[in-house]
């Protein structure tokens, strides 16, 4: 008689549940559009929600701790003069999120700790380069205010935020409409999918395509990709009779798939969440009510299927937390945010162990808030892997720190046009323009400015504690 061997895995009873009814965001208008995005985005201090919006697009951006009820008049983040498609958070600082428009624009906001008072309009910067709708954003994993954004005009643009440069932008690698791109844990490489049904591994300093297999999923609905802790490369799409599927490739050997698995039949597009440290994807589908989850491993079959969270409702879309946010102290290994028409749910996946200390196998050293190299470095070829940091002590979020632009100088670099002219008086250096009495003068008369506004600020706020006063 043969017994079964159960495969050994410390993940293997990972279970999925719903916070309290008291713990989710309540009363929020999720967006319509019609756009295959995740549509949430969540870090350690932050929810963001892209909303419904009249006039232009915007979303919401939520502290965690403010569940229950929003009030419909909470403000916005509004900028965008078409529907938002795509938001995310920068790794390295929890106060910066960038959002992508049908408007043609990249805006990188930077969001105050406390409440604002009225919406929020102005971006940090807005970046222009492409010529139609930009769909997807992705910051780099270990470069600083690095950002990647495709369009619709299939042109990948990388951005240095800090300065509000182009640093590189891929024009002709891709003949149609982009569905989704990923870096590598290190920034390196790329692994982008197409309309064309080419899923493509892209080194994006030397511009070159490093490999690419055609038809990794034989259907024509959209394909999504990322790259695994061992430089695989996992893929879902769908066959050529419509039923869902899942792939795991090697970017050395892409004749034949490591793993090729069939689903269920189904329209909705199966967005993967991968958590490195314990090497799991998440499987959320649009319009589906359940994430399925399965462990990617060295050993056959390579994916082995772990379980599924079902649940009532159909999901609009989903937020994945960074390992970083996590409640070590629960044995909590991922965290959703699952989006309804009028809600968000957060969905907690934890592994059972009855003791309350840390569990170290559960949480190896992780990325943490700190760039391992500046946008100029990573533009000159040196590549690092993430700065990691342990959660035996859990993690506190660190103090508001500002997202400083500094836009070169355009005539710097741009060449000169055009016969020269002699030098005019509104030429000249600034020393010969300004006497230093006149600069001075200036600076004594900006300091009064600022004098004024902070005694009308002070009034304001002495107001405002009155009509408070005045209401208990």
């Amino acid at each position: 008689m043969s017994r079964r061997v159960v495969r050994q895995s410390k993940f293997r009873h990972v279970f999925g549940q719903a916070a309290k009814a008291d713990q989710s965001y309540e009363d929020i208008r999720v967006s319509k559009v019609t756009w295959d995005s995740s549509f949430c985005a969540v870090n350690p201090k932050f929810l963001a929600i892209i909303v419904e919006a009249g006039g232009g697009g915007a979303f919401i951006v939520l502290p965690l701790a403010k569940t229950g009820r929003v009030d419909k008049n909470y403000p916005l983040v509004t900028g965008h003069t078409a529907p938002v498609l795509d938001i995310d958070w920068c790794p390295h600082n929890d106060n910066v999120i960038a959002s992508a428009s049908d408007d043609t624009t990249v805006m990188v906001w930077q969001i105050p700790d406390y409440t604002p008072m009225r919406n929020i309009t102005e971006p940090i910067i807005t970046l222009e380069g492409h010529s139609k709708r930009v769909g997807i954003l992705c910051w780099h994993p270990t470069a600083r205010n690095v950002l990647l954004s495709a369009g619709g005009d299939n042109v990948i643009i990388i951005w240095n935020v800090g300065t509000g440069e182009v640093l590189l932008s891929l024009d002709d690698m891709h003949p149609d409409v982009i569905h989704s791109v990923c870096w590598n844990s290190n920034g390196s490489l790329l692994a982008t999918t197409c309309k064309d049904k080419t899923l493509r591994i892209i080194d994006p300093r030397k511009g070159q395509v490093v490999a690419e297999r055609f038809a990794a999923h034989e259907g024509m609905r959209p394909m999504r990709a990322v790259f695994t802790r061992q430089g695989h490369i996992f893929t879902t799409g769908f066959t050529r009779m419509s039923q869902r599927e899942l792939g795991l490739w090697d970017p050395n050997n892409f004749e034949e798939p490591v793993a090729l698995q069939e689903m269920d039949t189904s329209n909705g597009v199966l967005l993967p969440f991968y958590d490195p440290d314990s090497s799991i994807v998440y499987l959320c589908g649009k319009g589906d009510s359940s994430i399925r989850y399965f462990e990617i491993t060295d050993e056959p079959p390579f994916v082995h299927y772990l379980n599924t969270f079902s649940s009532k409702e159909p999901q609009r879309g989903m937020g994945f937390m960074p390992k970083r946010g996590l409640e070590v102290n629960k044995c909590e290994i991922a965290r959703f945010y699952k989006l309804h028409e009028r809600k968000c749910e957060p969905i907690i996946m934890t592994v059972p162990r009855k003791s309350d200390l840390f569990q170290d196998d559960l949480y190896p050293d992780t990325p943490g808030p700190e760039p391992a190299l500046e946008a100029d470095e990573w533009l000159a070829g040196q590549d690092a892997e993430p700065v990691l940091i342990s959660l035996k002590d859990g993690y506190i979020p660190p103090k508001h720190r500002e997202l400083r632009v500094t836009k070169r100088n355009i005539l710097d670099v741009r060449p000169p046009s055009g016969p020269r002219r002699s030098q005019s008086a509104s030429d000249a250096p600034l020393s010969q323009q300004h006497t230093l009495e006149t600069l001075l003068e200036e600076i004594k008369a900006l300091r009064e400015q600022v004098q004024a506004q902070e005694q009308r600020i002070t009034a304001l706020e002495n107001m405002l504690c009155e009509l408070v006063d005045g209401t208990d």
